[in-house]
């Protein structure tokens, strides 16, 4: 076992933190606020490069670091920083004093980038890489910067209002725009008086893309100049920042699946409660457990980077776990300009004064440079054309809306009704919480800032003038929930879960949900069990069922008799399929390829024969798109149209695995082609290794997890930090969550975390963070969970003290000290 010691200057007492064997540490302190001083300097210990990079992002300093080609990302980031007031800010997340805890927190962290400056070694690789050095930090930081929480549907209300525009009456256009996004529940948009998107900017949504992209790094951008800066205002069909062609924008695929089951439900005669929040794939993983324990406080999970506390885990009588509830939180406000002062919109019956703010961007390699935001009643003005001010309205510009802070006010609580309570402070990201306890109790609770809408339903965007002004926030209570239900169990996958008594078409909270396919499975298997395990728990987080996949398959089977040769090769692959999309499956491989490459693109070039159109709607909506192709086109057109899809998606197959499906040839015969072992490189290289996909066609050939470090295009051979990659099974409409990208199959979104836990026998609790839990790539711990991750395996959650102890194979230890 090894140890250290480091000085922790505003420390109270000495802190000790044992790491165990999987990478999670265990701080133990003798006050609250020194366990999230520590919680702070163990973060940077961990995730320096990381942090650094977040704060640099969300308060527009990149280009201080990285030159003019972060400019424009720069400009975007502070129109959507919070600029409230503070006092209003600190008091919003509840009872405690969270102004002292982000401040314990950023002392913590701060003493770490002091440490780093007086011991360069212990400094990440990344900063001498870019030749940048950690920055202190501010407490108002933490909450100021919005620009990562998960709000919405901006994106799909332009998208909406464009489709409409197209469309040669109001009928058709919604008809096309459920292939889009389906609404539910059944529920008519409602079309503001004078709303035309005709003449709309391309560029109209450029800002709020850049201002909620990641960092990305190219030679190309880092050597920008100064009259080349602003060309780097796009974003890409991946999130990525680029001075090409921008993509038609879409809702960002993130999710969540989480159940609870009561005792009476589970082979335990416990609660057992899952977690597996899904979220863009990154190096290192988005999410970062740990275990606090001081007086009044002994909590263990996960919770973001750069946050005091934990959001997902338990206190030792509680555990409670969230999902993203797609309740809307942000709106469009179209505002007229005055022709004679463009400073001045309409308001009302007369002009409101746009408030303009200059600042100055730091500018590496040169004179910082001037921008001017501007504001109105509604918020940032995003674009400015055509006698318009585009000004998005968003709970990012509320008091207590910095994204999973409000986790704070529930890390005590030990009933459902406390619980409750504490959410009474939750506003961002709008969530499906759910609770259990020692005793038996179970409970869910839908939380965040919801809008209350007058006169509109946040389906589209809406004029700026006063008519569709939000008229504040509906009442927590007033949101859904259930304690203690009579079925003993509870689950949400962001699907459309607002009970059927709830008031939907008056309090309008939302009407753009997930599609239902992972919330289906998950209610079927709970709803068959009648003692869930926790390995049933883990087996079903796991669970690569795609409902999609299988129906697509049933229509195959019904066609009539094929006459071309790969359609029948095609068919007799599918003939056995049970919709399960196993990495060795070479069905799945082919139902896969047929729907993304072929098969759905055919179906929306026969239902919206407009180009233009069709240009907004992908990827489409599974459940809409699916159901027109059982029950909307005549028999033959769908017949033709599966059997051509079909016969080109077994032919593009052969050309991307091979001439043996079924790997019945020789490998050499067969021509096999798989990731290459060392791909990635480095630290990754060595601590991932996987079984090579069998011989012949396979999904997870294709369909791979390649967990890519942000400076991979930087990087010397000998020193890259990629980890992977890894065939995966499932897709996106599988409970384990495998959004990818179509071009190269590679994982965008799923559970980077997961965790399953026992409670009452805490210890028996078990969690995974891929690909580990440190973002270091010198440490042991960068990459050693993405093998058991890769094999669908968790590792021990441990919480009491001898396991603890037993699991420690290091101890920092942290004491006061002068400054």
């Amino acid at each position: 076992m090894s140890g250290t010691q480091y000085p922790l200057p505003e420390l109270d007492g000495p802190v000790e933190i044992r790491v165990d064997r999987w990478g999670l540490a265990h701080i133990r302190a003798g006050t609250a606020l020194d366990a999230f001083r520590a919680q702070g300097f163990n973060a940077g210990r961990d995730r320096l490069w990381q942090l650094d990079l977040w704060r640099k992002r969300g308060l527009g300093l990149l280009a201080a670091d990285f030159g003019p080609g972060y400019l424009a990302q720069d400009r975007a980031a502070r129109l959507f920083l919070y600029r409230g007031d503070m006092a209003a800010e600190w008091a919003a997340y509840g009872p405690q004093d969270t102004k002292a805890i982000v401040t314990a927190f950023v002392e913590g962290l701060n003493a770490y980038v002091a440490l780093t400056a007086a011991r360069p070694e212990l400094l990440p690789p990344e900063f001498t890489l870019t030749d940048t050095r950690p920055a202190r930090w501010q407490p108002e930081d933490v909450v100021r910067i919005r620009s990562h929480g998960l709000v919405r549907n901006v994106l799909s209300e332009v998208a909406r209002a464009r489709v409409l525009a197209r469309a040669k009456s109001r009928k058709a256009g919604l008809a096309a725009d459920d292939l889009r996004k389906r609404v539910s529940p059944p529920h008519e948009p409602v079309i503001p008086d004078g709303l035309d998107a005709a003449d709309w900017p391309d560029d109209l949504l450029d800002d709020f893309r850049l201002a909620t992209a990641t960092v990305g790094f190219s030679p190309e951008r880092l050597a920008a100049a100064r009259d080349d800066a602003w060309a780097w205002s796009k974003v890409d069909a991946h999130g990525t920042v680029t001075r090409g062609p921008r993509a038609a924008p879409k809702e960002p695929a993130e999710g969540s699946n989480n159940w609870v089951v009561g005792p009476a439900r589970s082979e335990t005669g416990r609660p057992i409660l899952a977690s597996d929040p899904h979220r863009v794939y990154l190096q290192p993983s988005l999410r970062y457990a740990v275990h606090l324990t001081a007086p009044g406080l002994d909590v263990i999970g996960a919770g973001e980077p750069a946050l005091p506390g934990i959001s997902i885990g338990h206190n030792g009588h509680a555990a409670f776990s969230l999902t993203i509830a797609p309740m809307d939180q942000e709106d469009l406000f179209v505002c007229a300009t005055d022709p004679a002062d463009p400073d001045r919109y309409r308001s009302g019956d007369g002009w409101e004064r746009i408030a303009r703010i200059t600042e100055s961007i730091p500018v590496r390699g040169g004179p910082d440079e001037t921008v001017v935001l501007g504001f109105t009643r509604h918020g940032p003005i995003i674009r400015e054309a055509g006698g318009r001010a585009f000004a998005l309205r968003t709970v990012w510009s509320e008091p207590g809306a910095a994204a999973y802070l409000g986790s704070l006010a529930y890390l005590g609580a030990t009933s459902p009704e406390a619980f409750g309570a504490a959410l009474r402070h939750w506003s961002a990201p709008s969530v499906n919480q759910l609770y259990a306890d020692a005793t038996g109790r179970i409970a869910w609770f839908m939380a965040g800032k919801a809008p209350v809408r007058p006169a509109h339903d946040g389906l589209l965007p809406v004029p700026g003038d006063g008519r569709y002004d939000w008229a504040g926030f509906h009442d927590p209570a007033a949101l859904p929930r259930s304690v203690d239900p009579e079925t003993g169990w509870l689950a949400t996958a962001n699907e459309m879960n607002l009970p059927p008594d709830f008031p939907a078409e008056d309090r309008k909270v939302g009407f753009e949900w997930a599609e239902p396919w992972r919330a289906r499975r998950i209610r079927a298997v709970l709803g068959g069990q009648t003692r869930h395990s926790l390995a049933d728990s883990q087996a079903l987080q796991a669970d690569i069922v795609s409902e999609p996949a299988l129906r697509l398959a049933d229509l195959i089977r019904a066609l009539p008799a094929p006459s071309d040769p790969d359609d029948a090769s095609a068919r007799a692959l599918l003939a056995a399929f049970d919709g399960a999309l196993h990495p060795d499956s070479a069905a799945a491989a082919l139902i896969e390829v047929l729907w993304v490459h072929h098969l759905r693109p055919s179906l929306l070039g026969a239902l919206v024969p407009d180009a233009g159109t069709r240009r907004l709607l992908p990827p489409g909506d599974t459940q809409s798109l699916i159901e027109r192709l059982e029950t909307s086109l005549d028999p033959a057109v769908r017949d033709a149209l599966l059997a051509e899809a079909l016969g080109a998606a077994f032919r593009d197959c052969l050309e991307r695995m091979g001439p043996d499906p079924m790997g019945r040839l020789a490998p050499e015969a067969a021509g096999a082609v798989t990731p290459s072992p060392t791909e990635g490189g480095g630290r990754g290289a060595e601590t991932t290794a996987h079984p090579e996909p069998r011989a012949g066609w396979s999904w997870g050939r294709l369909h791979h997890a390649l967990f890519a470090h942000p400076l991979t295009a930087l990087e010397k051979p000998e020193t890259r930090w990629d980890v992977g990659p890894l065939p995966v099974g499932g897709s996106a409409a599988s409970v384990m969550h495998a959004e990818y990208r179509t071009d190269t199959f590679r994982l965008t979104h799923g559970a980077s975390f997961r965790m399953v836990v026992d409670v009452g026998d805490w210890d028996k609790s078990v969690f995974i963070n891929v690909p580990g839990q440190s973002g270091d790539p010198r440490s042991p711990h960068y990459a050693d969970l993405a093998p058991v991750w890769g094999a669908q395996d968790h590792v021990p959650m441990l919480y009491g003290r001898a396991a603890v102890d037993a699991a420690t194979e290091t101890i920092i230890t942290l004491s006061p000290c002068a400054s």
